[in-house]
């Protein structure tokens, strides 16, 4: 794939600890997205928000504000993790669909396709500006707007199982299952909204676990061993 959209869970970066930071975890994140860009792989990147803020669980804020809460807790996690890329040697930028000042630049698909001609990582933080709407939507927005060959979806399980397998030790995991079944059988790879976006878009997704060595290169090699989504 020339093109990707790689989206990563706040709490996958946060490691053992489930909240804040676990830089050994997102150093070896950068290790192999580097390995990506040397290869001549675009890469554009969603974070998560999760290791910092779940705004659906408080009963006690206006949805929106929680939302607004979240959005700003992926661009604390997108300048942190971007600065450790830097620090591997990668030129990035984040962009956002709202202004922040000297933090970010805007969104614009001509800015993105500017950067990648540059070989800068683009990371993408704020969500898609509005309340309502989940990073699961915002990266299947991103991955449609620039045109990406698929999205990598690194996950804390290994795949899409027909059940969870935290819960059911009997649960199966699919090698290839179509986005039509993620819906109808609502096998939850994303949400419902984002599903319907990567049906109606063509855009295939590749889940696998984050933890596993070198997943996030694997997912675009011969060796991987996560589920693919197909549309």
């Amino acid at each position: 794939m020339k093109r990707i959209l790689l989206k990563l869970s706040g709490e996958a970066l946060a490691g053992e600890k489930h909240t804040g930071f676990d830089e050994a975890t997102v150093t070896i994140v950068a290790k192999q997205v580097k390995q990506l860009m040397d290869a001549g792989t675009e890469v554009g990147i969603v974070i998560g928000g999760g290791n910092f803020w779940r705004g659906r669980t408080s009963e006690n804020i206006d949805r929106t504000k929680a939302d607004q809460i979240g959005m700003l807790a992926t661009v604390m996690n997108c300048i942190y993790v971007s600065e450790i890329f830097r620090s591997e040697g990668m030129m990035t930028q984040i962009l956002t669909p709202f202004e922040c000042g000297a933090f970010t630049k805007l969104f614009a698909k001509d800015r993105v396709n500017k950067y990648f001609t540059k070989g800068i990582v683009c990371f993408f933080a704020g969500g898609t500006g509005h309340p309502y709407f989940s990073t699961d939507t915002a990266t299947v927005l991103r991955a449609v707007e620039i045109e990406a060959d698929g999205i990598l979806l690194a996950k804390a399980i290994d795949g899409v199982y027909d059940s969870d397998p935290k819960t059911n030790p009997n649960a199966v995991k699919y090698d290839q299952v179509s986005i039509q079944e993620v819906i109808d059988k609502k096998l939850a790879v994303v949400d419902l909204t984002a599903s319907i976006m990567c049906m109606e878009n063509h855009m295939p997704m590749y889940v696998f676990g984050l933890n596993e060595e070198n997943s996030i290169v694997k997912a675009i090699s011969g060796e991987f061993s996560g589920t693919k989504v197909t549309v």
